[in-house]
């Protein structure tokens, strides 16, 4: 028993979070599964992936895009994928933040890395963050495959996307919590599509 002098409920909070996953099975399972295969798909065919998002959603453009280039898991020891996460240069953020605005960093990184056949991960968990959208319309016109990872209802940013996964929570931290799950679940998708060799079953 704790001597800890704080009341805090850690298995209601836990249960809040189970449940958000519960909604995620029952409602967006089939847009994990169609999205992670696109990505897999555009990979194969010699594409890169970029991800975007602010604050706890850069974090997991980097932890998603770490896992694709480098490996998910320990056992599967299969090539490097082209993955980048737009958050990571400071020099890049500050330079665009002050020549062009906040709301045009992620837009002149994808204008400068995107081609044809790639794909843009914009993640946001309100569904509105403006330098997300506007790296979005970036990547409409450039004629990437846009997904959006998203949370509520899909804010101004879902209308625009290609695709879109959107977690059914307003709470921050649920969706966030729900986005690096299916950011995972992604990376297993992607390595059963691409590498069935490290998979398959002895008869």
């Amino acid at each position: 028993m704790s001597n800890i002098d704080f009341a805090y409920d850690v298995a209601k909070r836990i249960e809040k979070s189970i449940a958000t996953k519960k909604k995620v099975i029952e409602t967006i399972a089939d847009k994990i599964l169609e999205t992670g295969a696109i990505i897999a798909k555009q990979l194969g065919l010699g594409n890169k992936v970029l991800f975007c998002g602010n604050g706890g959603s850069a974090a997991d453009s980097q932890h998603i895009a770490a896992e694709l280039v480098i490996r998910f898991r320990g056992n599967v020891n299969r090539r490097a994928l082209p993955a980048i996460a737009l958050t990571v240069d400071p020099s890049i953020m500050t330079a665009g933040g002050n020549d062009f605005g906040f709301e045009y960093v992620f837009a002149r990184e994808v204008e400068a890395y995107g081609k044809p056949g790639d794909v843009l991960v914009g993640i946001s968990t309100s569904g509105n963050s403006p330098n997300v959208l506007k790296a979005i319309e970036t990547a409409n016109a450039l004629g990437l495959i846009t997904i959006g990872l998203l949370g509520g209802s899909g804010g101004k940013i879902a209308p625009l996307c290609n695709h879109t996964v959107i977690v059914p929570e307003t709470e921050t931290a649920l969706i966030q919590e729900s986005h690096i799950m299916i950011g995972h679940i992604w990376c297993e998708i992607i390595e059963e599509i691409l590498f069935p060799e490290y998979f398959r079953k002895e008869n």
